[in-house]
């Protein structure tokens, strides 16, 4: 392989999370604000409110206990969101400072499975799994009523609009709706027509008429005066929802005559008014249906004019509820990533499969989503084309298509495909031009779709719908499943990666076979061309990565460090270094000339399907199995100028605190250590000021006039000296002035002090004993110098004497 020109200082070293878009509404209630401002919903042990207009969550509601949120509810004056959880604990929240303001059990014997506020915001009603409904005073802090007497699970629960008639409306799993009166603190009345479950309660301005929904596909309007059913409305869906809109003309829904007329929501996708008088349909909304739009909550703001509606796909739609035009759209819940890509010139957009058949697409900057439809069952994978606006999809519809991002953002189908025989898992789009897609199927088959000319033009989308695409080439490459396919950057070679545990290269656009892979232990999930090199890398199920020469079709390198399946490579830093995913859940950093893992990025909780890397190589985009997709910024300049700047600091303080030292300024030197935060820095200067002629008092001097927090980094920089004998006079020495100096109260009051004094004792008893082992040493050697009495030695004779005593 050659040398790039992307030199080892270019080389990424780490990436960090800049954002993530995560669930936030996995199903059940979701409720606005009377403003339209807010979106109260429920995501597991969590109410998020999110700001309608940015789309960001604003805050995350989560209850002590930690349980699934069961039901909950804002009271009509905005101020006050009680939740319910499964402890059988209801909290009441100042929703705005995110703080609880009271807690309580609920007394329920079962989860609550509804909650409704009356009209005053002062009485709160809830219906639980036990069959009771209870009424509590939210003011007041005590419960009021208990109602028995349904049977099963209460699941709706509604006060009368009037405040001054005192009734509550509550319905079970017997379909009927039962009429309570707190007045008296019993059943009035119970309402039975309904043949399945009553979903919905809605009530005219008056307050004399009440319309029930159910899913027996009727919808009913009551006399409350005579409590009985003055019309039944067959609307032939189940109905999950229905609204009573407001008794003005508005011609754009087909209300031109007074009277009721009300707004269902039910298993055909469609919103739908309905004339309460003559049963008819007066409005169906142009929408067509699909897989996943079936409606499970419509809710409207009459204050904001909004209508919010909630799919089984659980995305959040908000209407305009005079026309019933979009407004909004907001995905709530992504279940399982399977593939993500950037989008725009500048990479402004992304779009997330997921176990879905359809499409999501968001702004990074605002939170604006886009969902798409078309397919009829799950997307597989994605890809986009060279200057961005351009991308493809491939589902087990057996379909593919390609859409078209204007520069306003908003993304439509301008071609569509179909030809494969089983379910298309991957696609790859041309790299040099707009020209061609290639897929890959489970048929065991790649075909490869020219672009007619007519999509390239200017225009938006065809006038007639998309296109249709027709596949030039067809064949046959493998034996089992094609998990990955990969056009090369010079649109002349594509790749294949199989289940059969083989790659191979292909010359396009015939697809001739010009060699095999052959290496990996299991079925391949990746290809991928270098971007400078005449290399291919394969991701595998056998947890590794290979790099392969496309001139002999031989392995150049293999890379280990995946506990499970690799299931997307890319090349980034100018093809020099790797990123890889696995079902591990990690995203690895790979540097090529070395085989080293530089770093392992753990955000994900479960199998990282998609991978994608931005045009300018500064930011990657991972989408994973636990429905979450994190978008990733090249932070590795970013920390080497950090590092840079730390280690330039480092060097001035450094030589500051050399010049105080040999000036002699102790008291400037030992702060500056202290606040370099480097034990060893002090007790240099300790050391210093300890060879000073005048030590005890300017070591005493000096420490007393330091800060407190500075006395108690001391304290902590003790107990680590003093674990060591060379260093423990020192660490002595400074403990002695502050047990001296300082009162018992104040050490008393430092910051971690008792468990410093608790590691000081053990080592201080130590060094002690040592000491004193040293003294009776020395003691008992002075006490045998002074008692030694050496013998005096005999005077030797002179050279004279010995001479004449020879003499005869």
């Amino acid at each position: 392989m050659t040398e790039t020109a992307a030199g080892v200082g270019r080389f990424k070293t780490n990436y960090a999370v800049e954002r993530k878009i995560e669930p936030f509404y996995k199903g059940g209630k979701a409720q606005l604000d009377q403003t339209g401002q807010h979106l109260f919903c429920v995501c597991g042990t969590r109410v998020n409110i999110l700001e309608v207009a940015s789309g960001a969550v604003l805050r995350s509601l989560e209850q002590e206990d930690q349980e699934d949120i069961t039901a909950f509810d804002l009271s009509p004056d905005n101020e006050v969101l009680v939740t319910a959880s499964r402890a059988l604990l209801l909290a009441q929240w100042a929703w705005q400072e995110g703080s609880v303001t009271r807690l309580w059990k609920a007394i329920h014997t079962a989860p609550v499975a509804t909650m409704a506020f009356d009209p005053t915001s002062t009485l709160l009603a809830t219906g639980g799994c036990d069959g009771a409904v209870r009424v509590w005073d939210i003011v007041r802090h005590y419960g009021t009523h208990h109602f028995r007497g349904s049977p099963g699970v209460v699941h709706l629960v509604a006060f009368h609009p009037d405040p001054t008639r005192l009734l509550l409306f509550s319905s079970a799993t017997d379909a009927a709706i039962r009429v309570w009166s707190l007045q008296d603190r019993s059943c009035l009345a119970v309402l039975t027509a309904h043949y399945s479950a009553v979903t919905s309660l809605a009530f005219s301005a008056d307050g004399h008429s009440m319309l029930s929904s159910g899913r027996d596909k009727i919808c009913i309007i009551w006399d409350l005066q005579s409590c009985q059913a003055t019309r039944t409305v067959p609307v032939f869906e189940s109905v999950e929802a229905a609204v009573l809109l407001p008794e003005e003309p508005v011609s754009q829904l087909g209300v031109k005559s007074p009277g009721l007329y009300f707004l269902t929501a039910g298993d055909q996708g469609t919103l739908r008014v309905w004339e309460a008088a003559s049963g008819q349909c007066v409005y169906t909304q142009a929408q067509p249906p699909g897989p996943g739009r079936e409606l499970t909550h419509c809710t409207l703001a009459h204050t904001a004019g909004v209508v919010l509606t909630a799919t089984t796909d659980h995305n959040l739609l908000l209407y305009e509820a005079h026309s019933l035009r979009l407004q909004k759209q907001f995905a709530g819940y992504s279940e399982e990533v399977l593939d993500v890509r950037f989008l725009g010139p500048e990479d402004s957009h992304v779009v997330v499969a997921s176990n879905s058949p359809c499409l999501k697409v968001f702004e990074l900057q605002t939170s604006a989503c886009q969902i798409l439809h078309g397919h009829t069952d799950i997307v597989l994978a994605l890809d986009v084309f060279r200057k961005g606006w351009l991308f493809a999809s491939c589902a087990k519809d057996q379909s593919v298509r390609i859409w078209r991002m204007n520069k306003a953002g908003q993304v439509m189908c301008v071609a569509q495909g179909s030809g494969h025989t089983h379910s298309v898992g991957t696609i790859c789009c041309s790299r040099l031009k707009e020209s061609f897609l290639v897929t890959g199927s489970q048929d065991c088959t790649v075909k490869l779709w020219p672009l007619p000319k007519a999509l390239l033009s200017k225009n938006t989308a065809p006038d007639n719908g998309p296109i249709l695409l027709q596949a030039q080439t067809t064949q046959r490459c493998h034996d089992k499943d094609i998990n990955s396919v990969a056009i090369a950057p010079n649109d002349k070679l594509l790749a294949t990666g199989s289940q059969d545990r083989t790659a191979k290269l292909w010359a396009l656009p015939q697809c001739q076979l010009l060699g095999v892979f052959s290496g990996h232990r299991r079925g391949l999930w990746c290809v991928q061309f270098s971007p400078m090199d005449q290399v291919l890398a394969t991701a595998s199920a056998d947890g590794t990565i290979k790099l392969w020469a496309l001139q002999d079709f031989s392995c150049l390198k293999t890379f280990e460090g995946h506990d499970a399946s690799v299931l997307k490579v890319a090349f980034v830093s100018r093809g020099t270094q790797l990123l890889s995913s696995g079902s591990d859940g990690l995203v690895k950093l790979w540097t090529i000339k070395n085989n080293e893992c530089v770093r392992t990025l753990d955000a994900h909780e479960d199998k990282v399907w998609g991978l994608h890397c931005s045009r300018l190589d500064d930011r990657a985009l991972t989408g994973a199995s636990d429905s979450r997709v994190i978008l990733w910024k090249d932070v590795t300049e970013a920390e080497q100028a950090e590092e840079q700047a730390r280690q330039e600091e480092q060097v001035v303080r450094q030589q500051e605190l050399d010049n105080l030292l040999h000036e002699k300024r102790y008291l400037r030197a030992l702060g500056l250590a202290i606040s370099l935060d480097r034990p060893h820095t002090v007790l240099t200067v300790i050391q210093a000021i300890r060879r000073d002629p005048e030590a005890c008092e300017k070591l005493e001097a000096t420490m007393l006039r330091l800060r407190r927090d500075q006395k108690e980094a001391l304290l902590r920089f003790c107990v680590t000296w003093n674990t060591n004998s060379r260093h423990c006079h020192e660490a002595q020495a400074v403990l002695g002035v502050l047990l001296r100096r300082e009162a018992p109260e104040e050490l008393l009051a430092y910051e971690g002090v008792r468990a410093a004094l608790e590691a000081l004792l053990p080592y201080t008893e130590r060094h002690f004993q040592r000491l004193s082992r040293t003294l009776q040493a020395a003691t008992f050697l002075d006490f045998l110098w002074h008692n030694m009495k050496l013998p005096v030695p005999a005077a030797a004779p002179t050279p004279w004497e010995t001479h004449k005593g020879a003499l005869p």
